[in-house]
């Protein structure tokens, strides 16, 4: 899986960073997944003409001292279809964008 993460959280960090998460994500009904949704003017080709599958959505999971970014664009509806891929240039930059403020607002130095 192609990932971006952040490790070795202290306590405080991940407390800081699940309070964000919580306020700023859709949660998934696993425990410690939420849902950063694409937004629609960000849809790659691939999804585009799937507006059935949608939304869209990058997974983000918060371990118990690690952070992970997926960098694959999920369906919400669908599981095995052609419009599930791995993010273009544009919504790899919009991911790193929410990273930055995540990290920025909540001081996280691990």
């Amino acid at each position: 899986m192609r990932q971006f993460l952040i490790d070795d959280l202290s306590r405080e960090e991940r407390d800081n960073i699940a309070s964000y998460l919580k306020n700023t994500l859709r949660p998934s009904p696993v425990e410690g997944i939420f849902w950063l949704l694409l937004p629609d003017d960000l849809h790659g080709e691939a999804q585009r003409g799937h507006g059935d599958c949608g939304p869209f959505y990058f997974g983000v999971e918060l371990g118990r001292d690690s952070l992970a970014f997926e960098l694959l664009i999920r369906s919400e509806s669908n599981l095995h279809c052609s419009c599930i891929s791995y993010a273009d240039r544009a919504q790899r930059d919009f991911v790193l964008g929410f990273f930055d403020r995540l990290i920025t607002e909540e001081k996280i130095r691990a």
